[in-house]
């Protein structure tokens, strides 16, 4: 296995053929130089440099080893410093997205303002869905993620967005009037669920297994996107718990929104992958609090 100093020190002289040069660019003697080259020559076996006293040449062996170290090394500076640009930068690009189009207000003025503040770096938005919202943070393909809590196994808040929790219902169903709900009418409904991919805590804190009072839940048959979820709603297939911004983002004849009275609420704010804890995305979520705080009703933004 070569040092870094070794290979440094043969393809600068494969690039200068000259001693005394390659020890003024890498500020080291020229008798420095040759022992490094020896020493490589006697553990590759073979000459790498052909030498007289006015002349260096490339062998044929050391313009293989050469071309092929080259790239190698180019590869390995690219590396290096796109994890220091990563780590410390608040250049290059940063990937953001929303998850439920009502995130998308607060997202975009978190994005208003980190460019404000960090013009250099680019920033590109997605809408995330929920079959891919977890992996799309676990391999790096979205960098912050706009969703609601708790979301496991990840880095969160503050949270930006806090809303009650009213219950879907089929638009002709006996609940479908009722000025408000418990959250223990869950133990005579189907509940309508998420996608087996969704986060465990996620769906526990949505469509629980138990009422407060200790009541199992009876699970309704799951959708793949929300609006197919809304969908088996409407098809009387079960009721559904949402966020309150549902009524205003999904406004359906077939589906009636009920306040729930008792329910906590529901927070959602930026989420992202612990390991992938960079500048820029510190200084997102920087500007996602700031931009939440300075909303238009002087506090956390509700609507």
């Amino acid at each position: 296995m070569l040092e870094r100093h070794e290979v440094e020190t043969f393809l600068t002289l494969a690039e200068e053929l000259h001693f005394g040069r390659t020890a003024d660019r890498l500020r080291v003697t020229t008798g420095r130089v040759s022992q490094v080259v020896r020493k490589l020559e006697r553990r590759i076996g073979a000459p790498l440099f052909a030498r007289t006293s006015r002349v260096v040449q490339l062998t044929p062996i050391g313009h293989r080893l050469a071309d092929d170290l080259r790239p190698l090394v180019a590869g390995m500076d690219q590396a290096v410093r796109r994890a220091v640009e990563a780590g410390r930068g608040v250049s290059g690009e940063l990937r953001v997205a929303f998850l439920g189009e009502w995130t998308a207000p607060v997202l975009l003025r978190a994005v208003a303002l980190f460019r404000e503040r960090r013009p250099d770096c680019e920033v590109h938005v997605h809408e995330a869905q929920l079959a891919n919202s977890r992996a799309s943070l676990l391999d790096g393909s979205i960098d912050v993620l706009i969703a609601s809590y708790p979301f496991d196994g990840m880095a969160n808040g503050p949270a930006l967005l806090s809303e009650a929790r009213l219950l879907a219902v089929p638009a002709g169903h006996p609940l479908a009037g009722a000025e408000s709900v418990s959250l223990e009418v869950l133990a005579a409904h189907p509940v309508v669920q998420y996608p087996e991919v969704t986060s465990a805590a996620f769906k526990r804190d949505r469509t629980p297994d138990r009422t407060p009072s200790g009541r199992p839940v009876p699970k309704g048959p799951s959708g793949n996107t929300f609006s197919e979820m809304l969908s088996l709603v409407a098809m009387g297939r079960g009721v559904l718990p949402v966020g309150e911004h549902t009524r205003r983002y999904y406004p359906r004849p077939d589906v009636a929104y009920v306040p729930i009275h008792d329910a906590p609420p529901i927070l959602r704010g930026p989420v992202w992958l612990e390991t992938n804890t960079t500048e820029r995305v510190r200084e997102f979520v920087r500007a996602a609090a700031d931009a939440a705080r300075s909303g238009t009703d002087g506090g956390r933004m509700s609507g």
